[in-house]
């Protein structure tokens, strides 16, 4: 009897333990979430996922999980993360001077700014804390210009009009705002600055029916990023310069995202036969850290005097050291190259994913930067994405947007391709019953879309 009763008694222990350490436990959220829940201001629709670093091509989250990077912070980690020269440039140069005030010179701003000019064909630069920031100052510029000079011989009224392209972004601030065209983000801060019409994307003909004297300004993106990788045509580009030219007014190209190399090009406006009187750029300028810049002529550069423009932290001494060794990395490791074989590379393999699955509508882009647009919508490809160790994001819904680093290698393509054809294969097709006859669709492509919803996983490849 005893040498049962101690076995019962044991067993009854180890059952309570048992029980005690398969119970439920409430799961706690990472600090970063839950802080991020209660005091950042809700602006963006994030995953729950805490990326800690990264290295090359790749990311990981704090679970140690590695995320092949199409995405570069949005077209921002052109080097990928953590290039060697790069954190060896931010160590040395933060542990001399981070932040000069720009009423003195520093030793890297003046020589960043010849760089650049030598890239871009133009004259003179101004650095700025963001993108955004340099739309708004090439405004200025252009208002600036649009002005007569004093003492001109019969003054003529002001230029203040400015045209820009349906489907456009260029920013955020007030005045990049009001030369972006997308209603939803437009719609919330009106009325807007005055004088901005939109020209439709592409169109000569309603180009030159809106051009006139009162134009101070035509401000483009080369390739629209946020709008779907929309190129803007040799046709198109070459007759807003001469337009500009006979009118008096400014041509602004935006290559923030497409510029300083991502078409294989410094700038993807190289391409053709013309350069505009104002470029801006940020993005990949820095190698992540925030820069951005207003490129322009001598002309424009002549109108400018002392107290017509300024920034407090634009042009730091480490911050251009930093890009100044961003774009000799891209001259020494002949990374214009890579892109433009990288590139090639990958539109052939997208191509061959276009003819396998009849989702796919229209491959859009070159050398880092592309388009894929579906017939259906494209966040549940990016959520499976996620999930299977790949970052890449959806832009005006319908398009995969991908923006790899330049100096991504074949086998990376590779993985890339193999990944996104699983994904393609195994995310069931969603057309929500809204968005079946939205403006955003084609009529005939939106009903077709419809038809596919009910169309089984292994109907997804023809």
């Amino acid at each position: 009897m005893m040498g049962k009763s101690k076995p019962t008694r044991m067993s009854a222990s180890v059952a309570r333990v048992v029980r005690k350490r398969s119970a439920a436990k409430p799961t706690r959220p990472l600090p970063a979430l839950s802080d991020a829940e209660q005091f950042l201001l809700p602006t963006y629709k994030r995953a729950s996922i805490v990326f800690t670093h990264g290295l090359g091509a790749y990311v990981f989250d704090s679970t140690g999980k590695k995320y092949l990077d199409f995405l570069g912070g949005i077209a921002v980690n052109a080097l990928g993360h953590a290039h060697p020269r790069i954190v060896k440039t931010i160590r040395r140069e933060s542990a001399r001077a981070i932040h000069l005030s720009n009423l003195f010179h520093n030793e890297f701003q003046g020589p960043l700014a010849r760089k650049l000019a030598e890239w871009s064909g133009l004259d003179r630069v101004f650095f700025a804390n963001s993108g955004t920031e340099a739309v708004d100052g090439a405004l200025k510029l252009a208002r600036l210009c649009g002005h007569p000079t004093d003492g001109a011989a019969g003054k003529k009224p002001a230029k203040t009009r400015i045209l820009a392209l349906q489907n456009s972004f260029h920013g955020r601030t007030f005045g990049a705002l009001s030369v972006t065209a997308t209603e939803k983000y437009r719609a919330p801060f009106e009325p807007l600055v005055p004088g901005v019409e939109f020209v439709t994307f592409n169109d000569v003909a309603d180009l030159e029916a809106k051009v006139d004297e009162r134009v101070c300004a035509v401000i483009l993106e080369t390739i629209q990023g946020e709008g779907g990788i929309y190129p803007v045509s040799e046709k198109f580009w070459e007759r807003a310069r001469a337009l500009a030219t006979q009118h008096g007014a400014l041509l602004i190209a935006d290559e923030i995202q497409c510029g300083l190399g991502r078409t294989g090009r410094y700038f993807a406006y190289q391409k053709f036969a013309s350069k505009p009187d104002i470029a801006v750029i940020a993005k990949p300028l820095a190698a992540g850290l925030p820069l951005g810049a207003i490129l322009t002529n001598n002309a424009v550069a002549a109108r400018i005097s002392p107290g017509l423009h300024g920034t407090t932290f634009g042009g730091g001494p480490m911050i251009c050291a930093v890009a100044l060794e961003f774009l000799n990395i891209v001259e020494d490791q002949k990374l214009l190259e890579n892109i433009r074989a990288r590139g090639a590379e990958l539109r052939a393999g997208l191509e061959e994913l276009k003819a396998k699955f009849d989702l796919i509508k229209e491959i859009r882009g070159e050398g880092c930067m592309f388009g894929v647009e579906l017939a259906v919508e494209g966040a549940p490809f990016v959520a499976e994405a996620l999930k299977r160790g790949l970052l890449m994001n959806c832009t005006h819904d319908f398009t995969i947007r991908l923006l790899p680093p330049f100096l991504i290698t074949i086998a990376q393509v590779r993985e890339f391709l193999q990944l996104f054809e699983k994904i393609l294969t195994e995310t069931p097709r969603v057309v929500p019953a809204a968005e079946v006859f939205s403006s955003k669709t084609p009529l005939p492509a939106a009903m077709s879309a419809a038809a596919t919803v009910t169309a089984s996983r292994s109907q997804l490849t023809r």
